[in-house]
């Protein structure tokens, strides 16, 4: 059973069918981790435990979504890592998706399908067709998400032709996909000039509209499709993207040659 799946499975189990009825402080609770919070120095979360009590200490933050995050994220370790001590440094997906740490990953995984679990979420997606950084808003205040965590979990679904990326400064920093988009498109590792993206970071002004392909890749027959491109601003010096696989022939591409295959970017993709 996949990390994902046990995060619904105890949703599930507890009945829940409404955003507002997802208080993961009682989820840890009826697992048997206290919660507490604490100025940590180096972490944004602990956890230890013995036998079948354990504690989770978090960093408060003025971030409700993040807060959330870490006590789902440390809830995840003590269901599928019990047994083993952690000192988390993140209170947010996006920096274990550039990391190689699969624990890690698979706290997250956890920890995003127990905030934004598909029954629930779902639904709201297909109902605006295909969300802009407006509905990730939206979304995240609905259970209380950052807006980071949210867009990777909108491409994890797996609904839509979509690639959530973050880049900082003009470098690829994380990309998540849904796993229907072929692996040959992988986005540029440096923003083109000509995207939205960039102008979010260098001059501020977001935009969303069709672009050509190959202003995000440089696979071979790029220039023969459009995609649509949505860019915000994340955090201090990142831009949020998502890429939207408009062209239905992207997603039945005849190239088959990947950059996975060639051994790049392996340890980036989404969990």
């Amino acid at each position: 059973m996949s990390p994902g799946e046990r995060a619904e499975n105890l949703i599930a189990e507890f009945g829940i069918t409404s955003p507002d009825e997802l208080d993961v402080r009682a989820f840890a609770y009826d697992a048997g981790l206290e919660v507490e919070f604490d100025d940590l120095e180096g972490c944004e979360a602990t956890l230890v435990g013995v036998g079948n009590r354990g504690i989770a200490t978090i960093r408060p933050s003025n971030v409700v979504g993040r807060e959330r995050f870490s006590i789902g994220h440390e809830l995840g370790h003590w269901e599928m890592h019990r047994g083993k001590s952690f000192r988390c440094r993140v209170d947010d997906p996006s920096d274990n998706l550039a990391s190689n740490s699969e624990q890690e990953k698979h706290a997250d995984e956890y920890a995003s399908h127990l905030l934004m679990p598909r029954p629930l979420l779902q639904p709201m997606v297909k109902s605006v067709g295909c969300p802009g950084f407006k509905h990730i808003n939206e979304f995240a205040e609905i259970f209380q998400t950052s807006r980071t965590a949210t867009c990777i979990r909108l491409a994890q679904i797996d609904t839509l032709p979509i690639i959530a990326a973050c880049y900082r400064g003009n470098d690829l920093r994380w990309l998540s996909r849904a796993p229907d988009v072929p692996r040959k498109w992988f986005l540029k590792r440096r923003l083109d000039e000509d995207s939205f993206a960039y102008d979010v970071l260098q001059h501020g002004r977001e935009a969303q509209g069709k672009q050509p392909a190959e202003v995000w890749f440089d696979d071979d027959g790029a220039d023969e499709y459009e995609v649509m491109e949505h860019s915000a601003r994340g955090r201090d010096g990142e831009v949020l993207v998502l890429v939207y696989l408009t062209d239905v022939e992207m997603m039945t591409s005849r190239s088959s040659r990947s950059r996975d295959a060639e051994g790049a970017w392996r340890s980036r993709g989404g969990y």
